[in-house]
């Protein structure tokens, strides 16, 4: 287990609805999971904005960030991502130096640039702003402005937020976003669970034309990646037939709330769906603790990743905590 101990490990949550649950009963689940994941010695718990999903509930993602520190300690916890477009910087400088304020040193701001929703919804929450000409980079920089105590001589004042000890952190699932974060300096996070295909050239882009900041003086690189584990390989295969499931349904365009092994619908996949589903979890690592072990370190080897975050896509949220409990067995 040597290679692995010096590697972070973390976990990405949608807050997913699994079907027969209340609003309610998921966010006692997020914040259940939370609890063992900061008590199994995991560093941050992220949770992502999605709008217009029947499955997900992670859409007020500040409210559900501050809920889920509220019910912790130790563990970090924050955005992965706030989709910036959808905000203006000085309100997401106002959120999360509240959320600073309330929970100190212990709250994580990862941007995102798409839209976490569909065209629709983007327009509406963009008050019908064209998307083509947001610049990420400059609204990333304004943030950065409101954050500062130097800002505190400007008209414009982020209170709470000016000051505030919030790390930032680039989200990607493109070649744009690394040379975007390699060139502002900040750490980088790929979120390889559902875009993998870009990833290897992505953080090799990123180690190369990083530039070190009076945030980070070296590359620092972060794997979102799909991540099931079972006492058996078998087992887990199972349990996995439901995160196969919620990405199928993401190809055929139902967005439903998620379902157990048992109620799948995978046989019925076509030809050309089982390509796509395919190239989606490319970075999925399913198996027993011996299984998961072998490929986490060849996936360490052949990245030189810093830092693992986990998505565990488990209908079954007894099965779910065991999972988070043989992975951080492997980072020890």
């Amino acid at each position: 287990m040597e290679k692995l101990k010096n590697i972070k490990y973390s976990v990405l949550d949608l807050a997913v609805v699994r079907k027969g649950d209340s609003l309610n009963e998921t966010f006692q689940n997020t914040l259940e999971c939370a609890k063992i994941t900061e008590d199994l010695g995991y560093t941050r718990y992220w949770l992502s904005e999605h709008h217009n999903m029947e499955n997900v509930a992670s859409s007020a993602t500040s409210i559900l960030i501050g809920y889920v520190a509220g019910g912790t300690s130790t563990i970090r916890v924050g955005s992965g991502g706030i989709m910036l477009p959808n905000h203006t910087a000085l309100n997401i400088a106002e959120q999360f130096g509240t959320l600073d304020a309330l929970y100190p040193n212990r709250i994580d701001l990862g941007l995102g640039r798409a839209p976490g929703t569909d065209q629709l919804t983007a327009s509406i929450l963009r008050r019908g702003e064209g998307f083509h000409q947001y610049n990420f980079e400059l609204e990333i920089k304004e943030l950065q402005r409101y954050l500062s105590a130097e800002n505190c001589t400007n008209k414009v004042r982020a209170i709470p937020g000016e000051g505030a000890n919030v790390d930032l952190y680039i989200l990607g699932s493109s070649t744009e976003s690394a040379y975007l974060a390699a060139n502002l300096g900040l750490p980088y996070a790929f979120a390889g669970h559902f875009a993998p295909q870009q990833f290897y050239e992505a953080i090799k882009i990123y180690k190369k034309h990083f530039q070190p900041s009076k945030y980070l003086s070296k590359p620092y690189t972060m794997a979102c990646v799909n991540v099931i584990a079972a006492y058996s390989d078998q087992e887990a295969h199972y349990l996995s037939m439901t995160m196969y499931q919620s990405f199928l349904n993401i190809i055929t365009d139902r967005r439903q709330p998620v379902v157990s092994p048992e109620e799948t619908d995978l046989q019925n996949c076509t030809d050309h769906q089982k390509y796509i589903l395919k190239g989606m979890t490319a970075l999925s690592f399913i198996g027993s603790r011996s299984t998961l072990h072998a490929a986490l370190i060849d996936f360490v080897n052949e990245t030189g990743i810093d830092e693992i975050i986990v998505n565990s896509n488990i209908y079954d949220q007894k099965a779910k905590r065991k999972s988070y409990q043989i992975i951080s067995e492997l980072f020890k």
